[in-house]
């Protein structure tokens, strides 16, 4: 593979925003049949190379290279033309159209007088959607599909033309462990056809498991190439961040209090049935298990969100009645939800009136909002997550997956809650801010907080957790502490194992 001319190749590439310099001459290569990782941190410049590279933004200095002839991406379509498909990390999908009219938007393929054959681009997309093994039709209305398929439906986007290189940005954040297995047979088939891929993602397992190179950004400048089978986690970490992690099991060294919150025999409809369990002051406690075991419902209940059809939430030892969020935050229970996008976050505020949106009630001085005091919370918990902004005025819909993130823990934390719960807390993240979110949940309950965590990746729920509750198809199978957990028995667990079954 290495003496394969490259299909795509970027020299020196620069792009600057105002304030920012984030791309800083960055070059890159991408040969034939390879599957190419793209690391760096959230900021690192990743997605601003692709957008480049996929015609979506212009370079202020640099070359693209195609087949090495130089050529200017000067707009998304002209990008495919020349055979780069950019398959972005957020949906850009229309939810009344169906499936094949969103696959062949812009394309799609017409009879005399300009009428639309129907016909044709049914059987044209029915075969793309073959190849991808789905179970939804090319008339499908892609408002009805899960996220998950509609991720599916992105991807088929892809295969509509004969591409050279094909760019995933963060491609299996919203699949399931069978529809990934199906994106990297996908994958595998486009490599067999003298495809590149560019594959950017967060998920070290990933990296190793599909890809031959990973070069790697860092602060918006090019840092290195490794080969995938000669590299290990640790070297590729250290050239992302510049120094490695601690991926210890939790380990707790101060003492836990009395009960923060105790659930009892809690039902909700068909989502979840008779939960039971508690967690103290100075406590991470884990919730771990398959997609629709139950686990967010559970926390959206405790919030107000949902109306629990049977069992008891107590607080400090009091049963209280949680019938919206307001009444939720009021009673010191806060909710870092799993889609920061929908329910996390609005996009088209700035970054300070996003971290201070819960507490405007206690921040108004007679009829208006303290400036110095919205700036003080967000100058504190930008520093102490490390949320990179140009400054407060940045819109939050143009910063990072990670830093948007950021944002929401933030302003969730800034409201000191006696509960925490955070859904996927780091979905999206890179590997840095991973270690500190992990590093600012662990302290969090030093001081005294109890944490709820959600998460559908096992080495962060052992890394965090004090104990681990596991759960299948809505029940608690079994609850386990930081000492007697291991993997097997985890998996065994959120499968609908419970230990007599798995000896």
């Amino acid at each position: 593979m290495n003496d394969l001319q490259p299909v795509l190749r970027l020299e020196g590439i620069v792009k600057t925003f105002p304030g920012v310099r984030a791309l800083d001459g960055v070059s890159f290569d991408l040969r034939p049949g390879e599957v190419h990782a793209l690391m760096g941190e959230n900021g690192a410049g990743k997605s601003t190379l692709m957008k480049v590279l996929g015609g979506v933004l212009a370079p202020n200095a640099g070359q693209i290279y195609v087949a090495e002839k130089p050529v200017s991406m000067t707009n998304p379509q002209a990008a495919k033309a020349l055979g780069v498909v950019f398959i972005h990390q957020e949906l850009s999908l229309a939810g009344e159209l169906s499936v094949a009219e969103n696959i062949f938007l812009g394309e799609l393929p017409l009879k005399s007088f300009g009428r639309v054959d129907w016909k044709k681009l049914y059987a044209d997309t029915d075969k793309i959607l073959k190849t991808l093994n789905v179970s939804f039709n090319a008339r499908t209305r892609v408002g009805d599909l899960s996220i998950a398929n509609q991720q599916m439906v992105e991807i088929g986007r892809a295969l509509t033309v004969d591409p050279r290189a094909v760019i995933f940005d963060e491609p299996t954040a919203s699949l399931t462990d069978a529809e990934k297995v199906v994106l990297f047979e996908v994958i595998a088939d486009l490599q067999t056809r003298g495809v590149g891929i560019i594959y950017i993602s967060h998920r070290m397992e990933e990296i190793f498991k599909i890809t031959d190179r990973i070069s790697v950004l860092r602060d918006g400048q090019y840092r290195g190439t490794l080969n995938t089978a000669e590299t290990d986690e640790d070297k590729v970490t250290q050239l992302m961040i510049g120094r490695s992690l601690d991926l210890s099991r939790n380990v707790s060294h101060h003492e836990m209090g009395d009960i923060a919150l105790e659930v009892r025999g809690l039902s909700c409809g068909h989502l979840f049935e008779d939960v039971s369990f508690n967690v103290r002051k100075g406590e991470v406690l884990g919730f771990y298990g398959l997609v629709g075991a139950g686990r967010t419902e559970i926390a959206e209940t405790i919030f107000g969100l949902r109306t629990p059809s049977d069992g008891q939430i107590l607080l400090n030892g009091q049963e209280v009645q949680i019938n919206s969020p307001i009444e939720a935050i009021r009673l010191g229970i806060s909710l870092v939800p799993e889609d920061r996008k929908d329910q996390g976050l609005v996009l088209g505020m700035n970054c300070k009136d996003n971290m201070t949106l819960p507490q405007i009630g206690r921040l108004t001085k007679g009829p208006f909002v303290s400036d110095r005091a919205e700036l003080a919370i967000f100058d504190k918990y930008r520093d102490k997550l490390d949320i990179r902004t140009p400054g407060w005025r940045q819109s939050v819909g143009n910063l990072s997956g990670g830093n948007q993130q950021k944002i929401v823990i933030g302003k969730w934390l800034s409201m000191h809650p006696e509960v925490l719960i955070v859904d996927e807390p780091t979905r999206g993240i890179d590997v840095g801010s991973k270690s500190e979110i992990h590093n600012l949940i662990r302290d969090l309950a030093a001081q005294g907080f109890a944490v709820i965590v959600i998460s559908s990746e096992m080495p962060e729920v052992l890394h965090v957790s004090d104990r681990i509750v596991a759960m299948f198809a809505g029940r608690v199978m079994r609850e386990f502490t930081s000492e007697d957990v291991t993997e097997d028995n985890l998996i065994q667990a959120i499968s609908g194992l419970t230990g007599d079954k798995a000896a």
